[in-house]
């Protein structure tokens, strides 16, 4: 929650003023001038704050081993942390259980790169 606050904050300081302003000055409403001009111009960072959210819940191991008590409901970290008994450590299966749980983020950054990138970078240059 801190990260995708400082992130996006960060997306909206960067927007002019004069665009809320004319917006204003042209009869829009708050709700439309955030709806039909804010939002569009924060997308990208939108986007790549919500990629970046999931793959930090995704790998999340504290809380989930924390707060989570009933065996079916662990997440992929917790459980593959689990394999391992007290006289043999099973690698084969911890290495496939580590392979399967980062296709799915593997997959995501591959299929929205460019998005993930034009995202980091919008806010980089000024002007």
């Amino acid at each position: 929650m801190p990260f995708s606050l400082w992130n996006l904050t960060n997306f909206f300081r960067k927007l002019p003023k004069e665009l809320d302003e004319s917006a204003e000055v042209d009869g829009a409403t708050p709700w439309q001038t955030f709806w039909r001009i804010m939002l569009p111009l924060v997308a990208p960072g939108l986007f790549t704050t919500a990629i970046l959210v999931f793959i930090f819940a995704w790998n999340e191991f504290l809380y989930a081993v924390t707060f989570i008590s009933r065996e079916a409901l662990r997440t992929m970290p917790v459980a593959i942390v689990g394999l391992p008994s007290d006289y043999d450590v099973p690698w084969g299966q911890i290495s496939a259980a580590s392979v399967v749980s980062t296709l799915p983020l593997v997959f995501l950054v591959l299929v929205f790169q460019r998005r993930i990138i034009s995202g980091l970078t919008s806010g980089a240059v000024k002007g």
